[in-house]
């Protein structure tokens, strides 16, 4: 019993001592966009800090092998630091890198996926493609607003978590988001908090086309007809589409009829894309573009190849490679966006393109065999990856096989599985990692998105 005291004062007394200021120097970013540093033999990871700057520090989150820590004083700033371009930056979560300047951003994004290619999955590209960047600012078309009414902060609170909580951030205005958008968080404020269920709308999902702007408000009760009212004279007032949610995707429906729907385009290749507010499109239009020429480039699809595009959506790269000429085949596990990706394809007058709704991630060889073979795969997993249908390729040594691709374009949102499905594909699949590179997708936030080429040996 006196050696458990003892240990657990002992214990006590790390902990105090690490809540105390300390100072160090800054070694890298971590995969959140956090300073890291070792102090005595223990990995920090210091928020607020960058790569070589001295900081002072305190930790709030102390275990044996690493703390979480936060900066309380920049001793030595790096040359790359800048004022943040929001003001709620630090507080809101939705952000972890508006202090580092833009392109420093992207090369930091560029080394933490060459690490994950080496530490994890022990390759290095060929070739490190240029990074895919675009506008740094309002440049996000979908996101998920928390809503709280808190009456002790005035009232109702629409945005982001606050960094680390479960609270909602008081703030006016986003900075990441299009303008219009961030100039509707206030009026969305003032009307949730004329609602008779203010107290029953834990969110907003907002989805902005080309056309239309839809804003799907989570209602936990039902409307009363002042609500209907409130809400009718909200978008006759913003022109933003009012929906409602109630329980699952498929309660979603609009509370008012509408012309505009919403869609977004791809004039390179003449396509039009219709979707519902809570499908899944990427955030950044723009730089779907730019990652789609790309994909394009690396897949090189010809006329008379059998292509499969795995994880397919709706169909955002399915139907610019059939515009090539190549018969695609595009496996999605989502009923509804396969239902979505036959109409798309329907409405651009694509024809040689078939859809199947397959669960990839119970991908086995005989399943993939029964697909049949096909010349090239474009592959675009969620955070997950595609393990199973990595493993799921013949071996190298398989000399026999007809069902393996020469080529594979692979777009990542999470370099880690990137790297551990590289390490299958390279290892034990015969295959050579040709070029990376990341796109930002997503600036100012730690996400790292990354397109890669493999080409069979």
């Amino acid at each position: 019993m006196r050696n458990n005291r003892q240990r657990s004062s002992n214990l006590s007394f790390a902990a105090r001592a690490a809540q105390a200021p300390r100072i160090a120097t800054i070694e890298s970013l971590d995969q959140e966009g956090r300073g890291v540093t070792h102090v005595d033999g223990k990995v920090i990871f210091v928020e607020g800090a960058l790569p070589f700057e001295e900081v002072k520090f305190v930790s709030h989150h102390v275990k044996a092998t690493y703390e979480l820590a936060t900066t309380v004083e920049v001793i030595k700033p790096s040359s790359q630091r800048v004022t943040p371009g929001c003001v709620y930056f630090g507080t809101c979560g939705g952000c972890a890198m508006q202090h580092l300047e833009f392109s420093a951003q992207v090369a930091a994004k560029q080394r933490m996926l060459e690490a994950d290619l080496w530490h994890i999955g022990r390759v290095r590209p060929e070739k490190m493609l240029p990074p895919i960047q675009g506008t740094p600012w309002h440049y996000r078309h979908k996101a998920r607003l928390r809503v709280r009414y808190v009456e002790k902060k005035g009232g109702v609170l629409v945005g982001f978590n606050e960094k680390g909580t479960s609270y909602v951030t008081h703030m006016d205005s986003c900075e990441v988001l299009t303008q219009p958008v961030s100039d509707l968080i206030v009026p969305l404020k003032a009307l949730i908090g004329q609602l008779s269920i203010k107290q029953s709308v834990p969110q907003i999902e907002l989805a902005v086309g080309e056309d239309a702007t839809v804003l799907v408000f989570r209602i936990m009760e039902a409307l009363t007809d002042a609500d209907v009212a409130l809400l009718q004279t909200f978008e006759y007032t913003y022109g933003a589409q009012v929906w409602t949610q109630t329980k699952g995707p498929d309660t979603v429906k609009p509370l008012f009829s509408h012309g505009d729907k919403l869609h977004y385009s791809l004039p390179e290749y003449n396509l039009q894309y219709p979707f519902s507010p809570i499908e899944f499109t990427q955030v950044n239009p723009a730089i779907n573009r730019v990652m789609i020429r790309r994909a394009m480039q690396l897949l090189q699809p010809q006329a008379g190849e059998r292509i499969a595009d795995f994880f397919c959506g709706l169909g955002n790269f399915t139907l610019p490679i059939a515009r090539s000429g190549a018969s695609v085949y595009g496996v999605e596990g989502a009923q509804a966006l396969v239902k979505r990706a036959v109409e798309n394809a329907q409405l651009n007058q694509v024809s040689q393109v078939e859809f199947a709704e397959s669960d990839l991630f119970d991908m086995t060889t005989e399943s993939l065999q029964a697909l049949g073979a096909f010349d090239k795969w474009l592959v675009d997993p969620p955070r997950d990856g595609a393990m199973a249908l990595m493993k799921a390729l013949p071996d190298a040594e398989d000399t026999v096989a007809t069902h393996a691709p020469t080529r594979i374009v692979y777009v990542s949102c999470n370099p880690a599985t990137l790297a551990r499905d590289a390490a299958i594909l390279t290892q034990y699949k015969g295959y050579r990692l040709t070029a990376a590179g990341v796109m930002n997708m997503f600036p100012h936030t730690a996400h790292v998105e990354s397109i890669a080429l493999f080409e069979k040996i």
